[in-house]
């Protein structure tokens, strides 16, 4: 190599370090930034309620999201899944208790018996979904036999006839994506405001 190209060697490091800067600065305007910015925008104006979180409102305010689990002491209303985070969306996680785990087994069986004493029916007819956490904690959906199998206390504490309420479960069941991937799902949060307004 003469002096001539080792001379030109900072200027060509300068020139690909400003080419490395410039492509990165381009492509995080167009992918960080513009990219989110025009979908959320389209999504906003295209699906506005599901864009702002499924945020359901009564009286001008906002009570619960589609999106998330929430707690029904009562015993007149469906019952989620358990949430290892009480149902808290801003620390979602799942129990992380293994399968083998001891105390996960425990858990299960105390679990299965409240249930079962709960909906009375006999803890082998306990629906599998309402003994274990979902991994977000904050599942809002639970088995269409999670929710029949709640059917009996609901409409004994309500007063209504089981009919009644079978309806109500069916028509708020979301049959399998495309009708092939998953199972079918009872959104817990549409079943118990649906169930209220039904009154």
């Amino acid at each position: 190599m003469d002096i001539a190209q080792q001379q030109d060697l900072p200027v060509a490091t300068g020139a690909l370090w400003r080419a490395a800067i410039a492509l990165m600065a381009i492509t995080l305007g167009l992918f960080g930034f513009a990219y989110s910015l025009l979908s959320s925008g389209i999504d906003g104006a295209l699906f506005p309620y599901h864009a702002h979180g499924s945020i359901v409102m009564r009286d001008g305010k906002a009570i619960a999201s589609e999106l998330v689990a929430q707690p029904f002491a009562a015993p007149g209303y469906f019952q989620p899944r358990p949430s290892a985070v009480k149902y808290d969306p801003m620390n979602a996680a799942g129990s992380n208790l293994a399968r083998t785990n001891p105390d996960l087994r425990k858990q299960v069986e105390a679990l299965r018996s409240e249930i079962a004493r709960r909906d009375g029916i006999a803890p082998a007819q306990v629906a599998d979904d309402l003994l274990t956490q979902s991994g977000s904690g904050v599942d809002p959906d639970i088995s269409v036999a999670a929710a029949e199998q709640q059917i009996a206390r609901v409409a004994r504490v309500r007063g209504m006839p089981a009919d009644t309420l079978r309806q109500l479960v069916a028509a708020n069941t979301t049959p399998p994506q495309f009708g092939v991937f998953g199972p079918a799902r009872v959104n817990v949060v549409r079943l118990n405001l649906a169930l209220d307004a039904s009154k």
